[in-house]
């Protein structure tokens, strides 16, 4: 038994093995590289507007949003980065990226009218996206692994890379401070989602 201990002991000490299969190690202490990094805020702004009124030309809270509305009205106030005010043109901005490379706080375009760039949301994260949808309806977050959208996805693009300071609006209000509440669930996308 002392044996043993002793050999448990000895293996918890010893060095790990070394990568295989030509896998690079990162030196100690060099925090793994995240796409989104820097871009949660445009994520989590874009969730906190999901059950805004659809209105087509809105580009406020107050008047509602169309998707290029809402679109331009989040990354502006979370990544000060100012954005043209059609999906058209919002597609030609930033960096192209394959579908393996999106990260949350991205762009993600669709083909819903016969011509590419149609509709934009903003990926969130766990293959969702948040996005204003059309007359009658809200903002909300929505799947897009449902064939619906992943028939008509077009693309994405990275239009911010990282949060600087954000801008300064005199005209808005301070938010009231909320009091922290206990989470519901561990994952706070799906929550927005069975709304």
């Amino acid at each position: 038994m002392l044996c043993t201990a002793a050999l448990l002991l000895a293996a918890c000490a010893s060095t790990p093995p070394a990568p295989r299969y030509g896998a690079q190690s990162r030196p100690a202490g060099t925090p793994m590289a995240d796409p989104s990094n820097g871009l949660e805020e445009v994520s989590i702004q874009a969730m906190s507007l999901v059950g805004t009124p659809y209105r087509y030309g809105g580009n406020t809270p107050d008047s509602g949003f169309d998707c290029s509305g809402l679109v331009r009205y989040v990354v502006l106030r979370a990544a000060n980065v100012n954005l043209p005010r059609t999906t058209e043109a919002m597609g030609e901005r930033g960096v192209s990226l394959e579908r393996s490379q999106v990260a949350s706080g991205d762009l993600v375009f669709f083909n819903t009218t016969g011509r590419a760039n149609s509709h934009v949301g903003i990926y969130v994260g766990q293959n969702r996206f948040v996005h204003a949808p059309s007359t009658g309806g809200t903002v909300r977050l929505e799947d897009m692994s449902k064939s619906y959208w992943a028939s008509r996805y077009n693309g994405a693009r990275r239009v911010a890379t990282g949060v600087s300071q954000p801008p300064v609006f005199p005209s808005s209000p301070a938010p009231a401070p909320v009091a922290p509440q206990a989470p519901v669930d561990d994952d706070p996308i799906a929550a927005f989602a069975n709304r």
